[in-house]
């Protein structure tokens, strides 16, 4: 899935469209739904990307919380790899 269908889907998640050449020139609306504009589209992308990038660090920081905890109550590398 492209970034610019990513970004329609989180501005509507009931569109349905399709994007050619990976243009977003290039979208194509789909059974009545409202186009959204490219300026819109455009200025989600970034949004969209940062927002996983906050929650792929927020996944990493809270692993490492989490396997801190593991380490204080005594369990091994091992055992907390095995959970």
């Amino acid at each position: 899935m492209t970034r610019i269908i990513e970004a329609i889907l989180d501005i509507n998640p009931n569109a349905k469209a399709s994007v050619h050449d990976n243009d977003v020139n290039k979208i194509e609306w789909h059974d009545g739904t409202t186009p959204i504009s490219k300026a819109e589209i455009e200025t989600h992308i970034p949004v969209m990307e940062q927002r996983i990038k906050d929650a792929e660090t927020k996944r990493v920081a809270d692993k490492a919380s989490a396997d801190a905890k593991l380490k204080a109550l005594g369990l091994t590398d091992d055992e907390i790899a095995a959970l």
